[in-house]
């Protein structure tokens, strides 16, 4: 395994904890009537590396699921995500 391999799952794995977080916190936040996170910067942590995260805590907190842009967003960050990390294993 390359180094460039190792820091991008480190990337993915780090990410993703922060992403599964920004869900959970947010909808909490959502429940409580709380000041929340922008769409945005959920989106971001997802494009960041945290596409497994995020898509996970979307299920496991049942949260932005009536939003079709996560639905099928957050999905298919975490798809290219895993796609890049195979053709890394792949090629390096």
């Amino acid at each position: 395994m390359s180094t460039v391999t190792l820091i991008y799952i480190v990337v993915l794995v780090v990410m993703s904890i922060v992403g599964f977080a920004s869900m959970g916190i947010d909808k909490n936040k959502a429940k409580n009537n709380k000041w929340r996170t922008k769409e945005a910067t959920l989106f971001l942590f997802a494009l960041l590396g945290g596409g497994i995260g995020s898509t996970l805590g979307m299920k496991v907190f049942r949260h932005k699921t009536k939003h079709w842009y996560f639905v099928i967003g957050m999905p298919a960050i975490m798809v290219v995500q895993i796609a890049l990390l195979i053709y890394m294993f792949i090629k390096f």
